[in-house]
């Protein structure tokens, strides 16, 4: 749902959306039977209710001078949680959520939560935290309870839905008497253990002292169960259940959010140390886990480093295509243009028929990016590519459309240059287990050129480096510092993509086939 106007983020304008509200609401008030009709579109459209009359507080505006009471105007990617949310909720799903720190998950999930019990009846919705007085203490902005107290007593009169300050908000409740709805909150061991639950939020899950406890308590509560947080390593529930593969988790980075720029980023760097960073700010789970193969930081640093450092990074237009079942796993499809990754397209098998059906939509992706060849993954389930992008590209004759150039992509193959030397003086056949592991090891060297080039001043020739637009998702922002390696019994590089039972980093894995060393490609005129 749209904001009704134009709204610029890092300078915001809120005297007019008040005025804008307050001749909504005239108009509201001078025809009260309007109020039915507009009631039951919140009901189904719960983010447009927020946006039209939700505020929140941020006493850090004052040094702005701009007020702490702010009008509640959701960011695209808020909208998007929204509906997210709604259907985890009508499907009975639990879903975690991964955050970066200060995105204001914590003022979405208490209006979310009060906007349902506004408008359908008999709902119970949970709050859950590690501390009580995070859940709710009077007075404490903290706490979840005095955003949602806050939340609702900012709205006009009309939209409270009977709720009266100090008479239908006891501790850890809070009663909306004319849908008969509620929120309630727990703490510590006892979430869970209360009332049955519409949805229950789980905040800043990877943190709970005795998780275990936790989930099964609320397995019998609710059949909506949402956790929030940023990570705190991987030896957590949370941490497995995330990297699991078996949810459809929602990811909060801090680059979907239009306030936060590139200078804010260096600024929390300044902050804080590596660590926090990785971890609280770029959603880097292994942020302390040894042996990541591509760390966080490097990863950031390559976004839009062609801008960073002012050189031309376009040359030939080529595609890589990872291949997945109708299992957890996504078929990923990655476009790069010289040495800018420009994008990468995923899908679910059972989106199409087939490995044929994959084929075929990856050529015609191609088509819409303009790049004729693709390289595909040809150990396992992507070998039937070969056959089947003949067939397409039949048809695609018989259509006069461009062929697209087919190259097989062999992760068990030979090593490259087995003779060529590294850093180190050792040959390339002495050091690689694989020539996957090879592959990944000279992605983790363009990321690291990269970031010491930006960050240290170090020069390098531009076609070593990589730049990732800033139009990538934060799902390949993740993945790329999943990976992690070691060595084998005879001292050779292996990867592990998926450590602790992670998903395959399918996103990352067609970023990763894009700079295949064994594939022809012209990296152009770089400047």
């Amino acid at each position: 749902m749209p904001i009704p106007f134009e709204f610029d983020f890092r300078e915001p304008d809120y005297t007019s959306v008040f005025v804008h509200r307050a001749e909504r609401l005239r108009r509201i008030r001078d025809k009260p039977e309007m109020l039915p009709a507009l009631k039951a579109y919140y009901r189904d459209h719960p983010d447009q209710f927020i946006i039209d009359w939700g505020c929140t507080f941020d006493p850090r505006n004052v040094e702005r001078g701009l007020p702490a009471v702010i009008p509640f105007l959701l960011f695209e990617k808020q909208q998007e949680w929204c509906d997210w949310l709604v259907r985890k909720w009508k499907n009975q799903e639990y879903a975690p959520v991964v955050k970066s720190r200060d995105m204001g998950l914590s003022w979405l999930t208490v209006a979310m939560g009060v906007t349902l019990s506004l408008f359908n009846e008999d709902m119970v919705i949970g709050y859950g935290s590690r501390k009580e007085e995070y859940v709710d203490k009077i007075g404490d902005p903290k706490s979840l309870f005095w955003k949602a107290r806050e939340f609702t007593m900012l709205l006009p009169p009309e939209f409270r839905g009977g709720f009266a300050r100090g008479k239908t908000d006891p501790h850890m409740r809070l009663l909306y008497p004319e849908t008969g709805s509620s929120l309630i909150g727990e703490a510590g061991d006892s979430i869970g253990r209360g009332n049955r639950a519409s949805i229950y939020f789980v905040d800043e899950a990877a943190f709970l002292e005795r998780p275990k406890l936790v989930d099964a308590a609320l397995s019998q509560t609710t059949n909506c169960r949402i956790d929030v947080s940023t990570p705190n390593g991987m030896a957590n529930p949370f941490a497995v259940k995330v990297k699991s593969g078996k949810f459809d988790n929602f990811i909060f980075h801090w680059r979907d959010d239009p306030r936060k720029d590139d200078q804010w980023y260096e600024a929390q760097k300044e902050k804080l140390d590596a660590v926090t960073v990785a971890q609280e700010i770029d959603i880097d789970f292994a942020a302390s886990v040894e042996g990541v193969l591509i760390p966080s930081a490097w990863v950031q640093s390559a976004i839009n480093a062609h801008e960073k450092l002012g050189f031309n990074p376009r040359g030939e237009r080529t595609a890589a295509l990872d291949v997945a079942d109708r299992g957890i796993d996504k078929n990923a499809l990655a476009f790069k243009d010289g040495v800018l990754v420009e994008s990468v397209h995923s899908w679910h098998g059972s989106t199409v028929e087939d490995i044929f059906g994959t084929t075929e939509k990856a050529f015609n992706l191609c088509d819409d990016k303009r790049a004729f060849k693709v390289t595909y993954d040809s150990d396992g389930l992507g070998a039937g590519c070969r056959g089947d992008g003949r067939i397409v590209n039949d048809m695609r004759k018989e259509n006069k459309l461009r062929q697209i150039k087919m190259s097989a992509f062999h992760g068990s193959g030979e090593i490259h240059d087995k003779k060529g030397k590294i850093a180190d003086g050792r040959t390339n056949e002495s050091f690689f287990a694989n020539y996957k592991a090879q592959c990944w090891w000279d992605l983790r060297s363009r990321f690291k050129k990269t970031h010491e080039a930006i960050e240290k001043g170090v020069v390098y020739p531009f076609d070593e480096l990589i730049s990732l637009s800033s139009d990538c998702s934060a799902t390949l922002i993740t993945e790329l510092s999943q990976p992690t390696y070691k060595k084998n019994g005879a001292g050779k590089i292996l990867i592990d993509k998926a450590p602790d039972g992670s998903p395959s980093p399918n996103e990352a894995d067609s970023v990763m086939m894009l700079f295949d060393l064994k594939a022809s490609v012209d990296y152009g005129s770089l400047l």
